[in-house]
């Protein structure tokens, strides 16, 4: 094994042995700043929460009125990230074909830490990944993006059977769908948006984000997208 795939393997273990007893102590916090390289390529001039979530919403006032800047989408930032990543924030978007990230907030390669699957949920897989992108690579926001019309909660609202693996989607969806029966307005949305808060819940339950929202180094948001508009709007 070779230097550089060795310093990899003992960054990947040492995460992986946070959840052993270093959780809750504060050592999390300083073990993971020894994981991120100094040489790897900063998304933005991004030092707090508030700033990585006004800088997504200002890519996405851009985006929806058509006034992208395509930053950081060029072959020298290609070679920059290469060498590794440091998104400033981290999504957990629907795989939804028409909610692609980088585009409605209009970033670039190696700005946003994103995990897709269908309804956003965050599952065991999911919150680890996010643990990852937050305590490893130093995003300072999570953002659980709902949508306009989901699929899979429309399918969760209307309790068909469905084949396949889909019903573990619905079974992490019901939750939502569940406290939004009662709310005026329309159905369908109501749920996506309890969804969305539903999500946000189970992320903050993970030890490894509530000791970086505890430090300040992380928040923890929800956002609407509108199909039509193409316009987020926070969740809460």
């Amino acid at each position: 094994m070779n230097i550089k795939h060795q310093k990899n393997y003992l960054s990947r273990r040492n995460l992986l042995q946070l959840g052993t007893g270093a959780i809750g102590t504060g050592v999390a916090l300083s073990v993971a700043s020894n994981l991120v390289t100094p040489e790897v390529a900063t998304a933005q001039n991004i030092t707090n929460p508030d700033e990585a979530i006004k800088a997504l919403l200002d890519g996405n006032d851009r985006f929806a009125n058509r006034k992208r800047r395509y930053k950081n989408q060029g072959y020298t930032r290609l070679q920059e990230v290469a060498k590794g990543q440091k998104p400033f924030a981290s999504i957990l978007g629907c795989a939804d074909s028409r909610v692609p990230a980088e585009i409605v907030f209009d970033q670039g390669l190696g700005d946003l830490f994103v995990c897709r699957v269908a309804g956003n949920i965050a599952v065991p897989e999911e919150i680890g990944s996010l643990e990852y992108g937050s305590l490893v690579l130093g995003s300072k926001v999570i953002l659980v993006l709902g949508h306009e019309r989901c699929g899979a909660v429309d399918a969760t609202l209307k309790g068909e059977e469905v084949p396949g693996q889909i019903g573990k989607l619905i079974e992490a969806i019901k939750p939502g769908v569940e406290k939004s029966k009662g709310q005026p307005g329309d159905k369908l949305e109501n749920a996506c948006k309890a969804n969305i808060l539903v999500q946000i819940e189970n992320l903050k339950s993970s030890p490894v984000l509530s000791e970086l929202i505890n430090a300040k180094k992380l928040k923890i948001v929800g956002g609407y997208y509108d199909l039509d508009t193409g316009k987020v709007s926070l969740v809460s």
